[in-house]
């Protein structure tokens, strides 16, 4: 058997920026200039992964300097593997040999940070077994663990629950077919990362097909994988016997477009966001010009501004190529802005309205109901979960003191701060730090009044 890192011999278990956890922000102010955003946090750290498929050298650009970046590093390392980061976007990752972890050293890294759990595909393949722990993440629902243990059993893996989570063995990966409940983005990738070097063919339905997930399997084609995607979510991976390594320059990254773009909106400035990509964000700009935002896009990125008529609309998320639950909180933001009201159905998650107290402290008008206020189909609507939204506007925000629950919310917050009269001060902005590069010197450089 392998050996396995316990806990103590973890060291620097928790990556992360070390200055100061808060935020004060004037609003009231324009924002204009240029941001450029790379690789996709969503992405890169699922390539991260995928590079633990192999013992050969893979090299990724377009990798951002933030801190989910810094947590992969951090576990990979702990399995025996070496990162490099040069801090010009580029890390080289090699994984001659890998050794077992035990769950809570794998935790005591990875913190909240749902990647442990794609160790698995990796570790099976190359180990016969696997210790992850229970997944965490962003506050926003329950996100079960349960798509991810039922598509490793339909490939063969034998599951024990053990203290702090799972031990999974199988003596070797073997294909199938499996049928997602739900289009899972974690649960698409669980089976991508498992069943490459599976024996036979897998095919997966109800796959979710989102950007991020294209971007993984470009990568592990290039690895030598074969896998064909069908348009009715129907992705077959034909499992090989080995993979290489690769170069690969991932996508940019789309929540964090949204986001600046929100904010231009907000701010009622102009933005340019350097390395947006259309194709990507399609459905988002469609809402945006619907509500009154305006954008031009050019060969390098596209320019975002707030035009003169602005209009209530109806809005649901859903998987893509649907509305992003993640532009759902920002987006949120705007509507508060424009005249009328506007409907918001969650369909993903069912407790991502939990930003709205603050928003309405704030001076927002926000009511929040458990019936589905929308026509998609939906997960919650028999269910007690609050998942719909009416935001009747305009309103005037006004500076708050604010506590940062998830990602998401937190630069929510800062657009909200942005636009509000009077001061704002947010707090634990560490955990905005996870998926945006450099946030607070792009905010200073477009002229946000921040200290």
């Amino acid at each position: 058997m392998s050996y396995t890192v316990s806990l103590s011999e973890v060291t620097g278990a928790t990556p992360g920026h070390q200055g100061k956890d808060s935020l004060t922000i004037t609003g009231g102010k324009p924002l204009y200039g240029e941001v450029t955003v790379r690789g996709a946090k969503n992405s890169v750290s699922k390539i991260m992964v995928a590079s633990l498929l192999t013992g050969a050298p893979c090299i990724i650009h377009n990798v951002p300097e933030i801190d989910d970046v810094k947590i992969v590093s951090k576990m990979i390392e702990a399995l025996g593997g070496v990162v490099k980061n040069d801090g010009e976007g580029n890390l080289w990752i090699q994984t001659k040999e890998i050794n077992m972890i035990l769950p809570e050293a794998l935790h005591s890294i990875a913190g909240k940070s749902r990647i442990p759990i794609l160790f698995a595909g990796p570790m099976l393949a190359r180990l016969k077994e696997a210790l992850v722990p229970e997944l965490g993440g962003c506050n926003i629902g329950m996100r079960p663990v349960d798509y991810h243990l039922k598509a490793l059993e339909q490939l063969g893996v034998g599951i024990e629950q053990i203290p702090a989570g799972y031990h999974l063995a199988a003596q070797k990966l073997v294909g199938g077919n499996i049928k997602l409940d739900y289009p899972s983005v974690g649960a698409t990738e669980q089976v991508l990362l498992s069943a490459v070097l599976a024996e036979g063919k897998t095919e997966v339905s109800n796959a979710a097909i989102e950007p991020e997930i294209m971007d993984l399997i470009a990568v592990l084609q290039k690895m030598g994988a074969i896998i064909s995607v069908d348009t009715d979510r129907v992705i077959t991976i034909v499992g090989v016997k080995e993979l290489h390594g690769f170069t690969h320059t991932t996508i940019t990254d789309r929540i964090e477009v949204a986001s600046w773009a929100c904010a231009a909106f907000a701010t009622n400035g102009k933005i340019f966001v350097r390395n947006a990509r259309q194709f990507d964000i399609m459905t988002f700009l469609n809402k945006y010009r619907q509500i009154g935002g305006q954008f031009e896009i050019v060969d390098d990125g596209i320019w975002f501004w707030r035009g003169t008529e602005l209009h209530a609309i109806p809005l649901e998320t859903d998987v893509h190529p649907g509305f992003m639950t993640d532009w759902q909180q920002p987006f949120s933001i705007l509507l508060t802005m424009v005249p009328g009201a506007s409907i918001v159905h969650e369909t993903v998650y069912e407790d991502r309205f939990g930003y709205v107290d603050a928003l309405n402290k704030m001076g927002a008008n926000i009511q929040l109901y458990k019936e589905c206020l929308g026509g998609h189909t939906c997960r919650f609507g028999e269910k007690t979960y609050v998942h719909s939204a009416v935001i009747t506007g305009p309103t005037s925000l006004k500076g708050a003191d604010i506590t940062i629950p998830n990602l998401r919310a937190g630069f929510s917050y800062v657009i909200a701060a942005l636009a509000a009269t009077g001061t704002s001060t947010l707090r634990n902005i560490s955990l905005i730090r996870r998926g945006y590069e450099d946030f607070e010197d792009k905010l200073a450089a477009l002229g946000a009044q921040i200290g």
